[in-house]
């Protein structure tokens, strides 16, 4: 019998044990994270200041998914370019994946995709304010697992509005895919 699960209610634990991923502890297989970044301009540092101020605003009251997705990922995918050529956005596109035997199928629809045709450069799933991390990067791990071209990295960005991660998850040639995260906070509170 086939078991349906909805991409927001799966787990870590889940996708480890029907498509085998396995968590790279290695510091060098993430390395788009660290090196050959460029320099922020004194306007992308004001630029991200603002989010930043505007979201500490925002957040005195509860802060659902659309707004965190309004006023702090639209202002960042701005910033990044991924509003000019060659790159595309899709929101709420669905994705199904499913296991190697069949046995389970995970349908979901992704929050934000940049892509450039053919190719999946960003999965982006955004959660309310006041939800952990961890729920989202189960669900962004999914829809990237449902990626076409999947002999390529596939990116996630996942966000709260308060802290992000990034994900990296590629698949080496064998069924089991590896990731890692990096966990960020826009926020400092004292």
């Amino acid at each position: 019998m086939v078991q349906f699960i909805q991409g927001r209610e799966i787990t870590l634990a889940q996708l480890i044990e029907q498509f085998g991923l396995q968590r790279a502890d290695n510091e060098q297989f993430f390395l788009e994270w660290q090196q050959d970044l460029p320099e922020l301009s004194d306007l992308e540092k004001q630029s991200l200041n603002q989010v930043k101020a505007e979201y500490l605003h925002l957040s005195r009251y509860q802060i659902l998914e659309p707004v965190v997705k309004m006023v702090v990922l639209s202002p960042l995918l701005r910033l990044a370019g991924f509003y000019q050529p060659p790159f595309y956005i899709a929101s709420e596109e669905e994705v199904r994946i499913s296991s190697e035997d069949e046995g389970t199928i995970i349908r979901g629809r992704i929050d934000i995709l940049v892509f450039h045709p053919l190719f999946w450069v960003l999965v982006i799933e955004a959660k309310r304010a006041e939800y952990s991390l961890e729920v989202a990067i189960s669900q962004a791990l999914a829809y990237m697992l449902a990626n076409p071209g999947n002999d390529k990295p596939t990116f996630g960005f996942v966000t709260n509005g308060r802290e992000f991660q990034f994900i990296k998850l590629t698949n080496q040639g064998t069924p089991n895919m590896n990731y890692l995260t990096h966990c960020r906070s826009i926020v400092g509170m004292t």
